[in-house]
């Protein structure tokens, strides 16, 4: 099970809330962060879901960007 920093930042990960467009862009880093949290653990783990979420919002702010 990983850790509960790790969890915790999984939330941020929704993407039904979004228009389709942009949850299409989301979802993606929705899916990679889930398996992230579900085979790694350690530290590392929990940088590594953190990044991938400032990179979700790098991407839906581009499709934002591009409309």
């Amino acid at each position: 099970m990983a850790h509960p920093a790790t969890t915790a930042l999984l939330d941020f990960f929704e993407f039904e809330h979004l228009p389709p467009h942009l949850a299409k862009v989301s979802e993606k880093f929705h899916d990679l962060a889930h398996d992230v949290a579900a085979t790694l653990d350690g530290p590392e783990a929990t940088v590594a879901v953190r990044k991938l979420l400032e990179a979700k919002d790098c991407a839906v702010r581009a499709a934002v960007s591009a409309r």
